[in-house]
């Protein structure tokens, strides 16, 4: 009987794509962070990077799944960007950070439109990104 081969997550090239992409994407947020800060005592920036992170993957993810199956070159795009870079620059941890140092700071409301804002806004631009991926990819004549 024949071995299965392992799944991606257990072999040390795909772990190593991940694991490049992650450093590479959490370098990004926190160059972005210290360069921008946020505005008064809203994270601003950790918004925008979660709302710009989830749009990014939804682009990634559509068209990756336009061009065939998630192996090869596809299996490894996706490890390295997605999971790693996308996965490193985006950030649940700073989310939930923030969300609660503003509401311990007696800015509930604020708070508030942190976590809801950015769950929400955050689930429609990865809805936009797989609609602009689409639409991209069809207008290189890719059908669906």
């Amino acid at each position: 009987m024949a071995e299965r081969p392992r799944p991606p997550h257990l072999r040390a090239r795909a772990v190593g794509l991940v694991l490049v992409g992650g450093t590479l994407g959490t370098a990004a947020r926190e160059a972005l962070t210290l360069g921008f800060g946020p505005i008064g005592t809203f994270p601003a920036t950790i918004l925008a990077i979660n709302i710009v992170g989830a749009l990014l993957l939804g682009m990634l993810l559509e068209s990756l799944t336009h061009r065939g199956e998630d192996t090869g070159r596809r299996l490894s795009v996706r490890l390295i960007a997605g999971t790693g870079f996308l996965g490193g620059f985006t950030t649940y941890s700073a989310l939930a950070t923030d969300t609660g140092l503003l509401a311990i700071a007696g800015s509930p409301a604020l708070a508030l439109v942190n976590s809801m804002g950015t769950l929400v806004v955050g689930a429609v631009a990865t809805w936009a990104g797989v609609v602009i991926a689409d639409r991209l990819g069809n207008m290189r004549g890719r059908t669906r």
